[in-house]
């Protein structure tokens, strides 16, 4: 017997969960499934919207005023602005005081790990005292089993940016840890219980030993930058604690991956998830589906009746009114290649390309990559589109990194368009699934 909902999300990305969340809204059943692990533990749990234009324009100010010179097919134009706006304050409210920006159109100005800045439009409340905008004088605390970290050279490229503070990096080592290989899961559990560790002074906390390590270093500083690894479920606890005993402001510095700021993220949707009622399912890869007529026009395309997924080698099937495909690009395999063509792997839509793969790239690294806009095309409703313009199926949507028509690493507007295309298609799968 097949399992049945109003609407069924594939992938649980930020695109899938938001999508499954506007769903919900509308009081019919949905279920999300996912065949991987969700991507958020790899992202940097900031919301961008958009940094710079598709021209390179930028960083922009207020991202807003660029949404309407967007090029046709770009996903923001297939929703629209007053969508984009909906989205983040349907995030606004999942997120409460976990994240920041919502004050203003503006984006902030938030540093990374590497040095540079990022524009983006809601930032965690960790990072919140650290915003390049802010003109106090800041240190940056590295530690030496975290090289990912490289405190000295990010402050250095701050400086060199035209930051408007001075910032100084140090490297000390995090008490209580010598292995090089630990999981910054390790580095916030300590914080997070405080556990017992020893110093060349004795046996100590483990916050009482990293302030008092970090105090030996501060100079005028008002504020004091960590990598993203103060806390997990302790997390405001430990950076109001540190910030305490060392009097100062204390912010997080987001990482690459694995993230603890994307780990919350993931860790805040998914609870919002079960509170919803959502039904949610991972470890099961869609590996089929099956299509009928809906009996209204014979021409037309298909209804999509049921997927079948693999559930530890058995084959089972899931039938909605509605589906959202949310599987993400070419990285997360939601969109895949051979040597002679690309594709959507679950449902076989069109993704637009060069016959010619030695068109899909240039040669320059740098350069305007057009493989980077590889994605399913897709009408206002966000159905996607065959290679006639005509939607694919009747009852499906796309959202997030799945779609084409945009380049979400130079424009730095992935998680804003995750945000703004789940939410739009789920909220109009869920009116539809509810009918």
């Amino acid at each position: 017997m097949a399992i049945e909902d109003d609407v069924l999300v594939i992938g649980g990305g930020l695109a899938g969960a938001t999508a499954a969340l506007a769903a919900a809204e509308e009081d019919v059943r949905v279920r999300l499934v996912s065949y991987k692990q969700s991507t958020l533990r790899h992202a940097s749990g900031l919301i961008d919207i958009l940094g710079y234009t598709p021209a390179g324009e930028g960083p922009l100010v207020d991202p807003f005023d660029a949404l309407e010179g967007l090029p046709e097919g770009h996903p923001y134009e297939r929703v629209g602005t007053e969508a984009v706006r909906e989205a983040l304050e349907f995030f606004d409210d999942i997120a409460g005081d976990a994240y920041d920006g919502a004050h203003t159109d503006a984006n902030a100005l938030v540093p990374t790990h590497g040095g540079t800045v990022k524009p983006t439009a809601r930032y965690p409340a960790s990072t919140a005292a650290g915003l390049a905008s802010d003109d106090r004088d800041t240190l940056l605390v590295g530690f030496e089993t975290l090289p990912d970290f490289e405190a000295p050279l990010a402050a250095a490229h701050l400086e060199a940016a035209g930051a408007p503070f001075a910032a100084r990096g140090v490297t000390v080592r995090f008490p209580g840890l010598v292995r090089d290989d630990a999981k910054v899961t390790r580095y916030a559990h300590l914080l997070d219980h405080d556990e017992a560790v020893t110093t060349a002074a004795g046996e100590t906390t483990a916050r009482d030993a990293l302030a008092e390590t970090v105090r030996g270093h501060l100079e005028d500083e008002t504020r004091v930058g960590f990598p993203a690894i103060l806390g997990d479920d302790h997390a405001a606890e430990v950076r109001a604690d540190l910030g305490e005993r060392l009097a100062v402001d204390v912010f997080e510095v987001p990482m690459g991956p694995p993230s603890l700021p994307g780990m919350r993220l993931e860790d805040l949707l998914y609870d919002a998830l079960e509170d919803a009622g959502v039904r949610v399912t991972t470890g099961v890869p869609v590996v089929d589906y099956e299509t009928e007529s809906d009996g209204t026009d014979a021409t037309g395309p298909d209804r999509i009746d049921r997927v079948i997924v693999d559930r530890h080698g058995a084959e089972v099937p899931h039938r909605a009114d509605q589906y959202v495909l949310a599987t993400g690009g070419l990285v997360g395999k939601g969109v895949d290649s051979e040597r002679e063509r690309v594709f959507e792997p679950i449902f076989d839509c069109h993704v637009p390309h060069a016959a010619d793969r030695y068109e899909w790239f240039v040669d320059d690294v740098f350069g305007d990559q057009p493989y980077a806009r590889f994605g399913l095309p897709v009408d206002r409703d966000l159905r996607p589109l065959d290679a006639g313009d005509e939607p694919e199926f009747r009852n499906l949507r796309a959202a997030g990194a799945v779609l084409g028509g945009y380049d979400f690493a130079a424009e730095k507007s992935g998680s804003g368009v995750s945000l703004a295309t789940g939410y739009a298609a789920g909220q109009r799968a869920g009116r539809e699934g509810g009918e």
